[in-house]
């Protein structure tokens, strides 16, 4: 550990962010783990629906979280400890914000009223759209900072202001019934209102029907997009390495399904968690504003990181032990 300590802080070669080639072999080495473990995960793990409680929810998230956490290790090794500290910069960072996507998805799942049985396929290809989506995203985003300098400043403005709403629980409610985009599908796409288990399509009378899966599936995408806005910028200002920035994200999001079966039910027990949420993104998004005057060490952002969360977790945590003792 403090080879590990010493090396995060030492600069990074080549300028402030680790920068290096990864060859196409290695991406696709990397795509295959991916989806190796999607694989695994829907066909092995989950092959027949059930519900999931919260005993098998929590065991698959610590797995989760445990193969995102170990992949620092295989950057440490592979590029050394610049490039790990982005790395478990840009896991944290995109994990603390996705924990508001799993209430919402909460809210769209009640909304439909998903059994409890086929809601973990409907998330595992809501997982996989979100990791094509937040790929596109990643790479536009990298190639514009590259290209354009005032983007940095865009991003970074975009992220105070986006701090300020999360802090202030000011950030935008999900109402399906008023979503455009469902009133869209639902017009464009033959439906169904029946369930046909855990089928997207099914076939009514010859004709091929879409069932109300595909339009939670839509909702889900078209709300990720939304959380894109505010998490790829985040990772970009900790980390400029397209892989470092879509391995980060890739290893979070792989996790939430487990995370929603968790969390769903305690929304309201995490009161502190947006305060903190904003201060991270207040933090980066100043980082990205002043990066030309100064550069903070990658041990810095992701020590900032860290305190926060855990802090903002505690703190809830605490008021309601207070609470529940003074009831």
């Amino acid at each position: 550990m403090p080879s590990l300590i010493l090396a995060v802080e030492a600069p990074a070669s080549g300028g402030n962010f680790a920068s290096f080639e990864v060859a196409p072999w290695q991406w696709a080495a990397f795509v295959g783990l991916v989806a190796v473990l999607l694989l695994v995960d829907v066909l092995v793990i989950h092959r027949r629906p059930h519900a999931v409680g919260f005993k098998e929810a929590a065991i698959e998230s610590a797995v989760w979280i445990s193969i995102g956490t170990a992949f620092t290790l295989v950057i440490f090794g592979w590029h050394g400890g610049q490039a790990a500290g982005e790395y478990l910069s840009g896991y944290l960072i995109e994990k603390s914000l996705s924990i508001d996507n799993v209430f919402v998805w909460a809210v769209i799942l009640s909304y439909f009223k998903v059994p409890a049985q086929y809601q973990f396929r409907v998330l595992f290809w809501g997982i996989f759209g979100a990791l094509v989506l937040r790929a596109v995203f990643i790479f536009a985003g990298v190639a514009l900072i590259e290209r354009f300098d005032f983007v940095l400043y865009v991003f970074g403005a975009l992220l105070l202001y986006s701090a300020f709403k999360i802090a202030r629980h000011q950030e935008a409610e999900v109402h399906p019934e008023k979503s455009v985009v469902l009133r869209a599908v639902r017009k464009v796409v033959p439906s169904t209102e029946e369930y046909d288990g855990q089928k997207i399509f099914t076939v009514r009378n010859g004709k091929r029907l879409a069932t109300p899966l595909f339009a939670v599936l839509i909702m889900i995408e078209s709300t990720d997009v939304v959380f894109a806005v505010d998490s790829i910028p985040a990772i970009l200002a900790v980390s400029r390495e397209p892989f470092i920035v879509f391995s980060s994200n890739a290893f979070a999001i792989l996790g939430l399904r487990a995370l929603y079966f968790c969390l769903a039910g305690m929304a309201g027990r995490f009161r502190y968690l947006n305060v903190g949420l904003g201060v991270i993104l207040a933090f980066v998004g100043i980082k990205m504003l002043i990066t030309d005057v100064y550069h903070f060490p990658t041990f810095v952002s992701l020590a900032v990181i860290a305190v926060v969360l855990a802090v903002a977790i505690l703190a809830s945590l605490r008021a309601d032990q207070r609470e529940a003792v003074a009831s």
